[in-house]
């Protein structure tokens, strides 16, 4: 089962969102996947610049690295309905783990 964390509002600063999601939102994700049941978690951030992608990718791989088998992918931006579509794809998509998804 897949879990979603969402992230609603982060600063525009590359290096204070990667500093507000590592403080404010880390020890919930590792909650979160040692959920019974759970095997796989998608954080859900807002839209940013190309220049917050290296962070993002960062977070994705490394969480995924430490907690497989469980999966971890990020998604960033888009509109609601990206991000439903996104969310069910990698639901269902086993062999997908430490992405960075941006949606336009």
């Amino acid at each position: 089962m897949q879990v979603v964390l969402t992230v609603e509002a982060l600063p525009e600063a590359p290096l204070a969102a990667s500093a507000a999601v590592f403080e404010r939102h880390l020890e919930e994700a590792e909650t979160m996947l040692a959920g019974e049941g759970v095997t796989a978690l998608a954080i859900v951030l807002p839209r940013a610049g190309t220049d917050h992608d290296d962070w993002r990718l960062a977070l994705a791989r490394d969480l995924a690295r430490g907690h497989a088998p469980e999966r971890v992918n990020v998604v960033g931006g888009g509109d609601a309905a990206a991000r439903k579509e996104t969310l069910a794809y990698l639901a269902d998509a086993p062999g997908i783990t430490g992405q960075y998804i941006p949606l336009a």
